[in-house]
């Protein structure tokens, strides 16, 4: 059994959803129930996501935007925009994206992609002009929820807000602050050169934290599994060099962050030492 049905195949292709799928199950009971603070002020892009479709419209402009993610009918959306390379088509994205995840860094960009929980939510990113694909990798595996969208370039690009900290995965670990607090500014960011995504489990303790990331990189990830009260994803997948930034909203406690990706041997990067325990703190 795969970590809260989170898996990351060298195998599996956009085409069917299966190359970035992911299920989120515990996402809207470890959100906290205060609504999220106010952003500064964003060109604002509207994604609206109901298990079987998705719809993007509003501020379609280059440089710093708010997403604001309204999802229905299940329990959490995962928006993913993809900006594809110049000259290149959605099937060659799909073709792309049907072997190695890591091929889809041939012809596109994966930009975007955090966990957008039942109702309104939002985060921020940085978009250049382009041809987009979005998808809601939440959705059916074989029917996925996809679009297009074309973003036109801005005479004035906003500028993301600063963010209070930092994280990010490399190969193979991730960087950031120990401790991080619930309500900041958080950018949360690739700065490897695979495709990683960045996934966290909530344990009840700190010691029960360490053991869930051994067990991670033991390989037991049902046991792992098992031990922990809580999950959230804050970006299902991204490419090298590519970040999003949200407000931190999450159940204080002791956390392991982990990313299931795939190496083209099969070895989970939680084998390989992307496994790391952080305190979220008041």
């Amino acid at each position: 059994m795969k970590w809260f049905g989170i898996k990351r195949s060298t195998a599996v292709g956009l085409a069917a959803s299966a190359a970035l799928a992911l299920a989120v199950p515990a996402a809207s009971a470890l959100a906290a129930s205060r609504p999220q603070g106010a952003p500064a002020a964003l060109p604002v892009i509207t994604v609206t996501m109901n298990g079987k479709s998705i719809s993007v419209a509003g501020s379609l402009v280059s440089g710093a935007v708010k997403v604001v993610s309204k999802v229905s009918k299940e329990p959490a959306g995962n928006p993913t925009f993809v900006r594809l390379d110049p000259g290149v088509t959605v099937p060659q994205l799909l073709k792309a994206a049907s072997g190695d995840p890591n091929d889809i860094a041939l012809v596109a960009s994966v930009v975007f992609s955090p966990q957008a929980n039942k109702g309104t939510s939002w985060a921020e990113v940085s978009l250049k002009p382009g041809n987009y694909v979005a998808v809601d990798l939440n959705t059916s595996q074989s029917n996925p929820a996809l679009t297009t969208f074309t973003i036109s370039p801005s005479t004035s690009p906003a500028s993301l807000p600063k963010p209070k900290a930092t994280m990010s995965a490399i190969e193979f670990g991730f960087r950031g602050p120990s401790t991080l607090h619930d309500g900041q500014l958080v950018r949360f960011g690739n700065h490897g050169f695979l495709v990683h995504m960045m996934f966290a489990a909530r344990a009840s303790t700190k010691a029960r934290a360490h053991q869930i990331a051994a067990l991670l990189k033991a390989g037991k990830d049902g046991k792992a599994q098992g031990m922990s009260d809580g999950n959230y994803l804050f970006f299902g997948l991204l490419t090298h060099s590519q970040s999003e930034q949200q407000i931190l909203n999450l159940r204080p406690g002791y956390w392991v962050l982990a990313c299931f990706m795939q190496t083209q041997d099969g070895r989970e990067h939680t084998r390989l030492g992307m496994e790391r325990v952080i305190h979220i703190v008041r």
